[in-house]
């Protein structure tokens, strides 16, 4: 059957958000560009805060002020933090995952991360959690992202980014998938994929995995510095923090 382009990811949040989020109710299938699929539980997109990964949790202690959650989905990392009092804006390019988050009580708006909506007051926190490391796509839109979310932080602000070191692997298809990206000059762990639910796809799009080293090859230069970092196996999350002029 013929693909259908359109907001998949924002449809299975959707769905699951109107089966209560229950584990096993709605899945989302990611493919990619070598034909490779990844299936996951979308309830995972509604966890709460005892289920995010350990490092996740240690890392958001760092979290303070007017808080930015860039690729906030259903608002996973924002309806917590903002439970704890914290004034929280999410931004995503899901028309549906934004109106999910907006019924989970999130304030969330249509952006991305090369181009967060107008009109935001500064923020003292930028998130990129949930292994959104990804969105800086590669190492050409990386400078680009990194500039735009200094754009929005206050001199002396915060970035906390969570993402999987791709390197710790011994899957061949993995370690091929490596090698072809090296071949077409990208960086290995970046990823060609979209979101599908059932005939219903995104566009492709480019998500990073990247280890300790190369992200701090790509925020090298950048408006940021690399602070506090916790890692626990193959998942790390970083505090970065915005220049001060």
């Amino acid at each position: 059957m013929e693909t259908i382009t359109g907001d998949a990811f924002g449809r299975v949040l959707e769905r699951c958000h109107a089966a209560g989020a229950r584990p096993g109710t709605e899945f989302t299938v990611i493919e990619r560009d070598d034909g490779h699929v990844d299936v996951h539980d979308a309830a995972a997109y509604f966890a709460e805060r005892e289920s995010w990964p350990d490092v996740e949790r240690r890392i958001c202690t760092s979290a303070t002020g007017r808080v930015l959650d860039v690729g906030c989905g259903a608002g996973r990392h924002a309806v917590p933090l903002a439970a704890d009092g914290l004034e929280v804006v999410g931004v995503d390019t899901s028309p549906g995952a934004v109106a999910v988050a907006c019924e989970r009580g999130v304030d969330a708006r249509i952006g991305s991360a090369t181009a967060l909506p107008a009109g935001l007051e500064p923020f003292d926190t930028v998130l990129l959690l949930g292994n959104n490391v990804g969105l800086l796509g590669s190492a050409q839109t990386a400078p680009v992202v990194l500039a735009e979310l200094a754009r929005v932080t206050v001199p002396g602000g915060r970035l906390l980014v969570s993402g999987i070191d791709p390197f710790d692997t011994d899957d061949a298809e993995h370690l091929g998938y490596h090698r072809w990206n090296r071949e077409r000059g990208r960086l290995p762990g970046q990823c060609r994929i979209r979101v599908r639910h059932g005939r219903l796809a995104t566009d492709w799009f480019d998500y990073l995995f990247v280890s300790e080293a190369e992200l701090r090859a790509l925020v090298a230069g950048s408006p940021w510095t690399v602070g506090r970092w916790e890692r626990d196996g193959h998942v790390y999350a970083v505090e970065l923090t915005r220049a001060r002029q």
